[in-house]
């Protein structure tokens, strides 16, 4: 179920122009991808991309509503997501500071990665009411059931992020390969990471709601 050609256009011109804006899903990306190769950065990019797709759903079936209706849930769900990333960036630190400078970065597994992907953008809850704001727009209740639309709508804005995403993976990464063939395996990009990390988690700490 879709809106009319020029609404989907109009739909898509905007989705892309949103996700090609940086913001916190893809500096989760670029961390992962600079620290940890290509494949991690786009198995994070997958991750985000579940956990996108969630919040699709729960904009379709209403769940996203409680975000905003009910403040307590909307401040739970921040201070947890920004506790969980702050809790990545410290483990980043934490691990580099057991290696010596010149020992091999070990990466997390992909389903690992993956989780930690799909977990930042779940518990951010400005995604939430961003897809509970915006998809609403194009929606034409004439066309079909509304809720089919939201998640076509959804699916739509998902695939444009995850490919903007995996095409950052691929530059960040490499940066970070070029960076380890002239420095070698160096401590620093674990503490870009990690700082990287515990600034997305003050960032969300810090969000106001609206």
């Amino acid at each position: 179920m879709l809106p009319a050609p020029s609404t989907l256009l109009l739909f898509m011109t905007a989705a892309l122009a949103l996700n090609v804006t940086p913001g916190p899903d893809m500096l989760y990306v670029v961390a992962r991808s600079v620290g940890e190769g290509r494949a991690a950065g786009v198995i994070s990019s997958l991750g985000i991309a579940a956990g996108c797709l969630m919040h699709t759903l729960a904009v379709a079936f209403g769940l996203a509503g409680l975000l905003r209706a009910v403040p307590v849930a909307f401040e739970i769900v921040r201070w947890t997501g920004a506790a969980y990333l702050v809790w990545l960036g410290v483990r980043a630190f934490r691990k580099q500071g057991t290696t010596t400078a010149h020992a091999t970065m070990t990466p997390a597994s992909r389903a690992a990665v993956f989780r930690q992907g799909m977990l930042t953008n779940v518990l951010n809850p400005k995604v939430a009411l961003f897809f509970l704001a915006f998809l609403p727009q194009f929606v034409d209740p004439d066309r079909g059931p509304v809720a089919l639309q939201l998640i076509s709508l959804g699916l739509l804005f998902n695939v444009s992020g995850t490919l903007v995403n995996v095409a950052v993976a691929v530059l960040a990464s490499g940066a970070g390969t070029w960076s380890r063939r002239r420095f070698g395996e160096s401590p620093l990009l674990r503490r870009v990471t990690g700082a990287l990390f515990i600034a997305l988690g003050v960032r969300l700490a810090l969000l106001e709601r609206r």
